[in-house]
């Protein structure tokens, strides 16, 4: 790397550091100005009766932290395109002021000699991105499900779980679902024909997951047709798609976010390929669009950046507030497309192929803008 791509990296580094904590500051800033009082309550259980008020305060801080230091992993994550996009912006705009691309061009070099280390490095933050995705978050997900009264809990806790359908058009509801032990208590399943009736129940006072199926505890299943096998028969194993990762996204429904590639992929193996209900098509579409979304929203965040290179790179000085104006709504819309793009279903497309579909269009429109560039 020669000393212009470290000068050009390092202030493009600069500025993606300096918008990322401006950006946090401000948001960990305005909830705790929400949810001061939340915090303040939680802190003041925590140290105790007769704490003093900087006892609590200092609880306080280190709730938020402890709150919020997930969170900003992830919001990392949300924000990475947009802050790539606004960090270039900042940076090109300092070197046309200087007069620095002027001395560029004038020792023979391309003003997209200037793009190179831009883009390598933007790339290794879109790298970082990914791999924060794939191994960082899908550790930390279960303190993403926590607010403001839950800091400093490391728990899920137990809560009822609804009548769900399984793979095989089951019905399971519980009383009672421990996602920190894996454990359901009061467990029904309904069992039903091809016409929707019940045919069979099977009951158990818990159950605990053994890594591929519940182990039922005093659990009977009782058929609902007269005959030999109507008499309850003992029952100690259920196989079954709802797993504990299952039902955890049932009860956090935004948590599919949070999964890694290969959590994704056990998720869509255990709804199975053979005939579907309509409920779970979309469920194993969703899981598609959310698995191979993270590639098509990378992958337009780089194209964005491209196209928002293309009007600031110029040749003769001038005021970037024109061009930053020119560009905002272009590059806002193509972060945006992207992420809607990647959430959409678009009808006849597989969702493997719809999440690139942004991508796509924003690299004709890529090409376009950069073959207009007086280099």
């Amino acid at each position: 790397m020669t000393l212009i791509d470290r000068y050009i990296a390092r202030q493009y580094i600069t500025n993606i550091l300096a918008l990322l904590v401006i950006l946090f500051g401000f948001v960990v800033t305005i909830d705790m100005a929400l949810n001061l009082d939340r915090y303040w309550d939680q802190a003041r259980t925590m140290a105790g009766v007769g704490a003093s008020g900087l006892r609590i305060g200092l609880v306080t801080v280190m709730l938020v932290w402890d709150l919020w230091w997930p969170r900003l992993l992830q919001l990392f994550n949300y924000l990475c395109g947009l802050v790539l996009v606004g960090a270039m912006g900042f940076t090109v705009s300092q070197l046309v002021r200087h007069r620095e691309l002027v001395a560029v061009l004038t020792s023979g070099q391309s003003l997209f000699r200037v793009a190179r280390p831009i883009v390598l490095v933007a790339a290794a933050f879109t790298l970082l991105q990914l791999a924060s995705q794939q191994w960082v978050i899908p550790r930390i997900a279960a303190l993403l499900t926590r607010d403001p009264g839950e800091a400093g809990q490391r728990t899920l806790g137990a809560a009822a779980v609804p009548l769900t359908k399984d793979g095989q058009g089951r019905l399971l509801r519980a009383a009672e679902f421990d996602a920190d032990k894996n454990t359901l208590r009061g467990v029904h399943v309904i069992i039903t024909d091809a016409r929707g009736l019940a045919v069979r129940r099977i009951t158990a006072d818990e159950a605990v997951w053994a890594g591929n199926a519940w182990n039922l505890v005093g659990g009977v299943s009782t058929s609902r047709e007269p005959g030999p096998g109507a008499a309850p028969q003992p029952v100690s194993r259920l196989e079954t798609s709802l797993d504990p990762l299952a039902l955890k996204l049932e009860r956090y429904k935004g948590m599919s976010q949070s999964l890694s590639w290969g959590q994704v992929g056990q998720l869509l193996a255990s709804l199975g390929t053979g005939s579907q209900t309509p409920d779970l098509v979309r469920t194993h579409d969703r899981l598609q669009r959310v698995r191979y979304g993270r590639l098509g929203t990378a992958a337009a965040n780089m194209l964005t950046l491209l196209i928002a290179l293309s009007f600031f790179l110029t040749r003769e000085p001038q005021g970037m507030v024109l061009r930053a104006l020119k560009c905002a709504p272009v590059g806002i819309a193509s972060l945006i497309g992207a992420v809607f793009g990647a959430a959409a279903t678009v009808p006849g497309i597989p969702p493997q192929v719809s999440v690139f579909l942004p991508a796509m269009v924003l690299a004709t429109v890529a090409v376009a803008l950069l073959s207009r560039v007086r280099s």
